[in-house]
């Protein structure tokens, strides 16, 4: 990636925020944490398909939303999760943004990354069956389905703005 300039800086501090203050401002803040969690702010994981650099707002952003749960340990587990989930499916489906819809509401690649991002949620299931003794496939199957439902709710979301959006960002 090119050096960041103050435009592209503002713009990932923007998309940093607004993910932040989704997760820890009531009344998201109370789905956001925990073994049972709908976090709205995961909807915003599709802006790294408009540009590699939004991958370093969300993670920045989901570092110091992670802050407010179990402090250093979820700042590294949820923001290194996101680092590496968010880059390696916007990599992985990429190629099928665009091409061809899935019941005429998701776009294919936004589709897959949803299914495959929310499968990832085996790292905070792991992290809260070790820190709160939470069963690990039930919380990774509420975590996963809370994932799930944001992501296929952003996934219609930023279909629809995906235009103006790519003039904005």
């Amino acid at each position: 990636m090119k050096s960041l300039t103050t435009k592209d800086l503002a713009q990932i501090s923007l998309v940093a925020a607004l993910y932040v203050l989704l997760t820890v401002l009531p009344p998201f803040n109370a789905l956001s944490y925990g073994a049972y969690q709908l976090r709205l702010s995961e909807m915003l994981n599709f802006f790294a398909f408009l540009h590699p650099k939004y991958i370093l707002a969300l993670t920045v952003g989901c570092m110091i939303a992670n802050f407010y749960s179990f402090g250093i340990i979820d700042v590294f587990v949820g923001g290194g999760s996101t680092l590496i989930f968010v880059t390696l499916g916007v990599w992985l489906f990429q190629s099928y943004v665009g091409r061809g819809k899935i019941l005429n509401v998701f776009d294919k690649g936004y589709f897959f990354f949803s299914l495959f991002f929310a499968s990832s949620m085996f790292t905070i299931a792991l992290e809260l069956h070790l820190l709160q003794g939470l069963p690990f496939f039930l919380t990774w199957f509420t975590t996963g389905l809370g994932e799930l439902l944001s992501l296929l709710l952003g996934a219609l979301l930023f279909q629809n703005m995906e235009k103006r959006l790519r003039t904005f960002f």
